[in-house]
């Protein structure tokens, strides 16, 4: 399924997208952490860290076929060039995968930026739009293609770049194609509210399309993307359960509105997930919506 085909037939409960993250080999146990996640859609990350994992499309498909899941990958732009990328989302497309979430991937840094080059033939808007044309019938060279592909294009959202300059890149990217969104995790309505406003004095409208945003499930001493609100991190120090702060958070979220919800298991240390975490707050979800 799509993802904007179960956002227009959820009815009044909030749909849910869980992120993943590849194994570091290719170990179809991996799977079991995905068959115990009651998410509406599973979107496996790109190489988080920047490590080699095991590639976002192919566990997406292994997911799908193995459990019958509805599943997202993510593809970056910063590792492959034009040809690669629109053939890579070619065989995406011929194995059955229909949701793709477009993002540029992080900037190398330090000793690797001697050992692995940096590629970035598309922008992410770029690739949206080309996106757009292969779902019309045309590579990047303008040339048909045998069919046209079907794929629902997500793209993603960083509030914590500046509400302004992100809903400026969000009303682009909904020029070039993109059909959904998902931001970096988001710990204040208010700052929600200051990104509608943003968008809507650039557009004259609110956003058209369906945005999922972040919640991430907090645990002491792991990675977070996002700022955290210093009283957040004070009951983090005090022993509050990440899960409980996430449910508050999810509660807010629902009061506000906002019924789209990209959820992010709790990241550790060297990289590991904590799915169980996960599965708490989904199903605390369930029994309340």
């Amino acid at each position: 399924m799509k993802v904007t085909e179960k956002c227009s037939s959820r009815g009044d409960r909030p749909v849910f997208i869980c992120d993943f993250s590849p194994p570091r080999a290719a170990d179809p146990d991996a799977l079991e952490n995905a068959i115990e996640i009651d998410a509406d859609f599973i979107c496996v990350a790109y190489a988080p860290g920047r490590a080699v994992r095991v590639d976002s499309a192919m566990l997406a498909y292994s997911i799908k076929h193995k459990t019958g899941k509805d599943v997202i990958f993510n593809l970056a732009t910063r590792d492959m060039n034009k040809l690669a990328l629109q053939s890579h989302l070619l065989g995406a497309q011929m194995v059955g995968l229909e949701n793709v979430v477009i993002v540029k991937g992080d900037a190398f840094a330090g000793r690797d930026l001697s050992r692995v080059k940096d590629v970035s033939d598309f922008t992410p808007t770029e690739l949206i739009a080309a996106l757009d044309s292969m779902n019309r019938g045309t590579d990047f060279r303008g040339s048909r293609l045998g069919s046209p592909t079907d794929f629902c294009v997500g793209a993603s959202i960083d509030l914590g770049r500046g509400v302004e300059r992100e809903a400026a890149l969000t009303h682009r990217k909904v020029l070039s194609g993109a059909d959904f969104f998902i931001t970096q995790p988001v710990f204040s309505t208010q700052e929600i509210a200051a990104f509608f406003d943003a968008y809507r004095a650039i557009s004259n409208e609110g956003i058209p399309r369906p945005v999922f945003y972040g919640l991430q499930v907090l645990v002491k001493d792991g990675v977070i993307f996002s700022s955290v609100p210093e009283g957040t991190r004070q009951e983090l120090e005090r022993g509050r359960d990440g899960t409980d702060i996430a449910l508050e958070m999810l509660r807010s979220f629902l009061d506000f509105g906002i019924k789209y919800i990209y959820l992010v298991p709790p990241i550790l240390r060297g990289g590991a997930r904590d799915y169980v975490a996960a599965r708490k707050v989904l199903e605390a979800a369930r029994d309340t919506s």
